[in-house]
């Protein structure tokens, strides 16, 4: 329905057109006497930033007219693609009129080319000046962002440096009463509790304050006991230390002959027993020892098991506050809890390693995975690995690795039991990098098992086989028990005089593991200007029987595998 408007005069009130209204609006009658001469007024269309204006209810500015001087409307650019034409007087195509000022057509016939370019114009503006405000909201966004990490980590730094002091009184065995400041400083050694619920000397590691404790006698100390690997480091509370036998770091600082303290020859003793980093200058072994001191992650869930783990493991840092990680036993996926593991085994199909499997006698199967073409599985593994194995340092760069995976197999899939890697070339001939058997699946005789099918593959190979050092000393271990049952047993039944390089080609192990076993059982001597072995019967028996078992025996004629570089 039209507007309409009473008349000054009266009567029934009659539409209004837009340019009345604009008149109206600025306080201007509807028709103007431009001239003077008191002929018909000259109908004066307002400009399309005037209609703009009038729409968004804008104030109008008076400004000069030009030729007679009367008032003529002038209002601000506006960036509108409004209307052309204006009101009855557009529609017929009233003439423009120019002032001094400003040059104004007073109506345009029809929707022209230059309408079109003016909105145009206009949609463009909007689009800049709607782009220009959404930037300088994401700006102002980002910087309240980092405004308020600045002021966490100035309050976390604060309250870091201002660690409350709690004196905490004790009783001693004797009777005696003493006074220690809380929290206990990170490098303080004394006897804390172990597992065993025997006490040990140990040392802090690191310290933490619990989210339900308030107070310095909460926190939790990260300990290693001197006397254990590095893998049996724990998390252990006040109530778990004797702080009558509190000392520091640099206890023991007596001087010794050299102007060595005790404390800093007994460091680098351990610098020099330390075969798992034999590869690390002391440099490089202060920045691992620190960057891995405490475990992050210190639990998993695989399969029907659940594992506390021993090392470090360099996890996407959105896994760092994760304690606990549940594994997908046939991807080696990994989730932060049980609900997304349940949602991945739902859609995931596959119930064995990718790979080719390369070995089955019975329940015990072998897959040989490419590092090139599953990449994420063998990053995966390297991630599980690293949990269990202190001196690994393989983690994203698997290409030029092969993995053989160790499953147990049933009715509901094949499960991980362990694994040995080896690198597709090695110069040094290597057949071994890695290995390592799962902690549910250990003392069941497959450590044996992964090291003797290595050297079933370096016999495919027509090669002699060493591992890749350093060794863990779990591996060393293995590795020796399998060296002394393989050689002993070849002395035992072999017939007449054998030579090291003999032995090493019946064998597939270097001659060096072989030379470094005998003298290790001491069945080497040195008669007549020459080495030779000397193995009595009764000494072989006695330690083959050191040795143990074979732990489960690889079958050479279930193996079906080509190596990499032949037809």
């Amino acid at each position: 329905m039209a507007a309409t408007a009473e008349r000054p005069g009266g009567g029934a009130a009659q539409p209004q057109t837009p340019a009345e209204k604009l008149s109206r609006l600025a306080g201007l009658p509807d028709r103007m006497d431009v001239d003077g001469d008191g002929n018909e007024p000259l109908t004066v269309e307002p400009s399309k930033d005037a209609r703009q204006t009038a729409r968004g209810k804008e104030n109008f500015a008076p400004g000069g007219a030009g030729g007679a001087g009367s008032g003529a409307l002038a209002v601000a650019q506006g960036s509108d693609g409004g209307e052309a034409a204006a009101g009855d007087d557009a529609a017929d195509g009233a003439a423009p009129v120019e002032t001094a000022a400003t040059k104004t057509t007073a109506a345009a016939p029809g929707r022209g080319a230059s309408h079109k370019k003016q909105k145009n114009a206009g949609r463009g503006g909007r689009a800049a000046a709607a782009a220009a405000a959404a930037a300088a909201r994401a700006s102002e966004k980002e910087e309240k962002k980092k405004e308020k990490e600045r002021e966490k980590a100035e309050e976390k730094a604060a309250a870091d440096a201002l660690i409350e002091k709690l004196e905490h009184t004790y009783t001693t065995e004797e009777g005696e009463t003493q006074t220690v400041m809380l929290p206990l400083d990170v490098g303080m050694r004394l006897m804390c509790s172990w597992r065993d619920g025997k006490w040990y000397q140990a040392k802090i590691i690191e310290r933490r304050k619990p989210s339900t404790g308030q107070s310095s006698a909460d926190y939790e100390y990260y300990v290693h006991y001197e006397q254990f690997n590095r893998r049996l480091d724990n998390w252990v509370q006040l109530a778990d230390m004797k702080l009558e036998t509190l000392g520091t770091d640099d206890g023991g600082n007596e001087k010794e002959a050299g102007g060595r303290t005790r404390g800093q020859k007994r460091k680098a003793e351990d610098a020099d027993h330390d075969p798992e980093h034999a590869e690390f200058d002391p440099h490089q072994l202060r920045e691992h020892e620190e960057y891995t001191k405490v475990r992050n992650i210190l639990s998993i869930e695989l399969g029907k098991y659940e594992m506390e783990t021993w090392y470090f493991s360099p996890f996407p840092a959105e896994y760092n506050d994760c304690e606990k990680l549940y594994f997908c036993e046939f991807t080696l996926n990994f989730f932060r809890n049980r609900n997304q593991l349940i949602r991945h085994l739902r859609k995931n199909e596959m119930l064995h390693p990718p790979g080719d499997e390369i070995y089955r006698n019975g329940r015990v199967s072998m897959f040989e995975v490419d590092g090139r073409r599953e990449k994420i599985f063998c990053q995966n593994l390297c991630y599980l690995a690293k949990l269990f194995l202190d001196h690994k340092t393989l983690y994203y760069d698997v290409d030029l690795f092969l993995f053989y995976v160790l499953c147990e197999c049933d009715e509901r899939g094949c499960h991980i039991v362990g694994y040995f890697s080896k690198e597709r070339r090695s110069e040094e001939g290597y057949n071994l990098a890695c290995i390592l058997t799962l902690p549910s699946y250990q003392r069941k005789g497959y450590g044996k098992f992964l090291i003797s099918f290595s050297y079933e593959l370096s016999k495919k190979e027509n090669k002699v086989g060493t591992p890749e050092r350093p060794l863990s000393d779990l591996g060393q271990v293995s590795y020796r028990s399998y060296w002394t049952r393989v050689i002993l047993n070849v002395l035992k039944e072999y017939k007449g005089s054998v030579s090291i390089k003999e032995l090493s080609e019946m064998t597939a192990i270097k001659t060096d593991d072989i030379i470094s076993v005998l003298n290790y059982l001491q069945l080497i001597q040195y008669q007549k200007g020459q080495h030779v072995i000397c193995a009595v019967p009764k000494l072989i028996d006695k330690y083959l029987a050191e040795a143990g078992s074979e732990g489960v025996r690889v079958d050479p004629e279930k193996l079906y595998w080509t190596p990499p570089n032949q037809p």
